[in-house]
């Protein structure tokens, strides 16, 4: 074979690699690509405002809501007069732009695309800094496009982004309306419903449909906005965007309904990248209904207006998006030192899901409530069992944020015209609306109610918050209603009758061995915060008490190398995930060879994608294996536990946000998704105590805006 034609097959060779390397997340120096994720969070903010991918490829499947319905985003870019898609699926006859990488990390959500002589990022940017309420609270994600030439060319370049009103709706052909407004330093279009329903209905497969979804441009951006129908298709032949808004009143959500679209000229791009951006919010006057009153999001509690809140969110671009990639470097790096890389992803995979099933709201004294929504489950607010599982990532970052979501149940148990019970309640009621328990129907008797379950859950909470956060008040506010729920389960929490508890899918089982442990630790959270607000005598007894009640559990749970599902039911076993805290809160009221014992047994369970809930089923549920593995000081074992959970994370069939409930030999989701509760799979990290003390000291004087 001639010189040249060996040359030009090698340089085809490399090329290829080259090409093959990037698609596979193999990237060149300066670019990373994570694994792929079961979905893709994009604008997740609270359960109502939630945008997701479910596909390897941004252009493959238009973005939908964690509840899986189309609220479609549209991006395309424009080079040298070609046209292509760097998201959604339509306009279905444009070609997409082939992506070569996703990276995600705590707070972004990077795609890149290359091709026609460019390389282009698209960025999507949350700030959901837990040390900063406000941040937090702010309805608002950072859309960025940067984009440099990859030929030594120079390339004309435009991109456009748009979204139609399925996000400001909850069900099909609802009427909506159309505005836009000046800002002091940018321009908005919005779209909501024609009738602001205002916290009109509850339920679990809803989206809000009051308040109001906006694109908003900054007036530093060379930008065209339009209010119009078929505003893709302008771009895409012509480069420009209809002359004249769609303002005739309200119409239906359907196909022809206008979109709010917004072009994005980046000129002449070289070698030097060239950035443009906007902002997505979604904005409403009330946000949660409390005991009948409604309640304003918290960023809005001094009456800041929609327009100031924009305009500070500009203001604070620049110095958020360098806090924020900051955030995301060290959190990372210090997690994967403490655990390892797969559960550094786990945790990077939890972050906006868990923040994102909550709202947070100020109360009539303007204190925070944080109200968690059951996502695919049944839709109640404020569930305890919830709470529970979810803790961890708040008592890592600020502890003030789970004292505001159990406050609010506490204030409704301590509402004797209300809860009749000695035990605490389940839920709130039904998301919005947290007006009274929803779980157990109308006439809720003992039978219907986890009652071990939630007392001992509230119990440790709020041991756990005074532990993290430096302050007994919750408790001391709350102690007569604490103490009568551990007087409950020093009569019933050794060996419960019949009932449910948090894995209530499971059914009822009697003589529960975890739930004992939960009992158990309960009591012994309880002697803790006797002795913080020095009821010495208190503490004595129930210290001791819990002592003798962990001797006589091992007796009763024993069976041989692991300890029973339930006391009477030989043969079996599972996860003992509730002594956790035993160790993470220093109650050492079990001997460590109960945990040893458990995790050797353990190993001997696995299956392909981790280790079942119990002995009945091949389900499992991930953030309670996390608090499993958790048990162990070594790390080998933790990693024999959690690594499954990572396979099972990067190769589910289950394109959802991320479910918690799965089979461990398919691999497919047995139920739920987009919870909260994944944020307990921050539990290893919260019990490495000088790593959590760390990250809480950035919450210790409340708010830290960007510098």
């Amino acid at each position: 074979m001639p010189r040249f034609r060996i040359l030009l097959a090698l340089l085809f060779l490399l090329v290829t690699c080259f090409t093959t390397n990037r698609v596979l997340g193999q990237e060149a120096p300066g670019r990373t690509s994570s694994p792929r994720p079961p979905a893709t969070p994009l604008i997740v903010h609270d359960p109502y405002f939630s945008i997701w991918s479910t596909a390897d490829k941004l252009t493959d499947r238009p973005t939908t809501h964690w509840t899986g319905h189309e609220q479609p985003l549209i991006g395309l870019v424009r080079v040298d007069g070609k046209p292509f898609r760097i998201m959604g699926r339509d306009p279905w006859d444009i070609p997409a732009l082939p992506q070569t990488s996703m990276e995600l990390t705590p707070l972004h959500t990077r795609y890149r695309f290359a091709g026609a002589g460019i390389e282009i990022e698209l960025s999507f940017f949350t700030p959901a800094f837990l040390d900063d309420m406000d941040l937090m609270s702010r309805p608002v994600t950072y859309v960025t496009w940067t984009c440099h030439s990859t030929d030594a060319a120079q390339h004309d370049v435009s991109i456009y982004f748009d979204a139609d009103a399925n996000s400001a709706t909850s069900y099909e052909h609802q009427a909506v309306t159309f505005s836009r407004q000046q800002t002091a330093s940018g321009q908005s279009l919005s779209v909501g419903s024609r009738d602001q329903a205002v916290l009109n209905r509850s339920g679990d497969d809803l989206r809000i449909d009051w308040g109001y979804f906006h694109l908003w441009v900054p007036s530093s951006e060379t930008s065209q906005s339009v209010i119009a129908p078929h505003a893709a298709d302008d771009f895409a032949s012509t480069g420009a965007l209809p002359k004249a808004d769609f303002m005739d009143g309200a119409v239906p959500n359907d196909r022809s309904a206008p979109h709010l679209a917004v072009a994005l000229a980046l000129g002449s791009v070289g070698a030097q990248p060239v950035a443009r951006h906007l902002l997505v919010s979604y904005t409403e006057g009330f946000g949660i209904q409390y005991m009948n009153r409604n309640l304003r999001p918290y960023w809005q509690r001094h009456g800041k207006s929609v327009s100031a809140m924009l305009d500070e969110a500009e203001a604070q671009y620049t110095a958020l998006e360098d806090r924020g990639n900051k955030f995301d470097k060290e959190l990372i790096a210090d997690i994967t030192r403490t655990a390892g890389a797969h559960y550094a992803w786990l945790c990077t995979l939890s972050y906006r899901q868990s923040i994102a099933a909550h709202k947070l709201v100020a109360d009539a004294d303007n204190q925070p409530m944080l109200f968690a929504k059951e996502n695919f489950s049944n839709g109640d607010i404020g569930t305890v069992d919830v709470l529970y599982p979810s803790a961890p990532i708040f008592l890592f970052f600020n502890p003030r944020l789970l004292e505001a979501q159990v406050r609010p149940v506490l204030q409704y148990a301590a509402m004797t015209d209300r809860w009749h019970f000695p035990f605490a309640p389940h839920d709130l009621g039904q998301y919005p609306l947290a007006n009274g328990q929803e779980y157990g129907g109308g006439e809720r008797t003992e039978e219907d109610q986890m009652p071990v379950e939630e007392s001992a859950n509230l119990i440790i909470l709020v041991d756990a918050i005074a532990r993290t956060e430096g302050s007994t008040a919750l408790g001391e506010r709350f102690w007569p209603l604490i103490t009568q729920w551990a007087e409950y389960l020093k009569l019933h929490g050794l060996d419960p009758e019949t009932q449910l508890t948090t894995d209530d899918f499971a059914g009822h089982v009697a003589h529960n061995a975890n739930l004992s442990i939960k009992a158990i630790d309960a009591l012994g959270a309880y002697a803790d915060l006797a002795h913080l607000l020095h009821h010495d005598a208190e503490s004595k007894q129930y210290g001791s008490l819990a002592k003798t009640m962990a001797g006589e559990w091992v007796k009763m749970a024993a069976e041989g190398d692991h300890y029973k599902l339930a006391f009477n039911s030989p043969g079996t076993w599972s996860q003992k995930y509730n002594l956790v805290w035993d160790k993470v809160l220093d109650y050492n009221l079990f001997p460590p060879s109960v945990r040893e014992s458990e995790i050797a047994f353990y190993k001997t369970k696995l299956n392909l994608y981790g280790l079942p809930l119990d002995s009945r089923k091949t389900y499992t549920k991930s953030d309670w294996t996390l608090w499993t593995a958790t048990l162990t000081d070594n790390q080998s074992d933790f990693n024999a536990l959690v690594d499954p959970v990572y396979k099972w994370s990067t190769e589910t069939t289950s394109r959802v946000p991320m479910t918690d409930w799965y089979d461990t030999v398919t691999g497919r989701q047995s139920g739920f998704q987009a919870r909260s509760v994944v944020g307990g799979f921050f539990i290893r990290a919260l019990a490495d105590k000088q790593l959590a003390a760390k990250w809480r000291a950035r919450a210790a004087t409340g708010s830290n805006p960007p510098q």
